[in-house]
């Protein structure tokens, strides 16, 4: 399910039952929620309404893995990240990796194959730097936003995974890895 808290009446509500196991959630500029539907191994935008629409159920013919976390850029293009946990059977893919989808939503592009399970993953308010979290191996990078949504500049961030990450008006990215950790940019 994904719930829906509203905060003038302080009451909780089903948004959405039957979710497709989904995990990462982003709001775009127009108000969809956009959600990692790691069950389903896809990638859903959701109007307000409760209309879903399918980004990407697909990469170069092969089912995703699972789906797990999004960041949507400034441009509206979409990053997320495809590693799996539980069963591996059925995999279609030949390793975990991440992905952006084009502000038109008509492209997707492997942006990074050469981790070992991303997982979370966020960007600057600017859209220059992406983070993201290896949980796999333990650490988290930092890579620059190239303006075709490529990414480059790979560099160690810090020595620690994190499944869900954000960023406060500093620049501080906060991780989570058996407990909320706090780096300065």
């Amino acid at each position: 399910r994904i719930h829906k808290w509203d905060v003038t009446t302080r009451k909780l509500s089903t948004f959405r039952e039957n979710s497709g196991g989904a995990n990462g959630l982003y709001f775009d500029k127009k108000g969809n929620l956009l959600a990692c539907e790691g069950g389903n191994r896809r990638m859903v935008s959701i109007s307000p309404t409760g209309k879903v629409a399918v980004l990407t159920a697909k990469y170069q013919g092969k089912r995703y893995n699972s789906p797990n976390d999004l960041w949507i850029a400034p441009n509206g293009g979409v990053y997320f990240t495809d590693p799996r946990y539980g069963s591996m059977q059925g995999l279609e893919m030949k390793g975990f990796h991440v992905y952006y989808i084009s502000p038109d939503r008509k492209k997707v592009t492997r942006v990074a194959a050469d981790l070992k399970k991303p997982n979370g993953l966020i960007g600057t308010k600017d859209g220059k730097t992406l983070y993201i979290a290896d949980p796999g191996a333990g650490v988290t990078y930092r890579y620059n936003v190239n303006s075709d949504g490529t990414l480059s500049g790979k560099k160690l961030f810090c020595k620690s995974g994190s499944d869900g990450m954000t960023l406060d008006e500093k620049g501080n990215v906060y991780i989570t890895s058996r407990r909320v950790r706090v780096f300065n940019p």
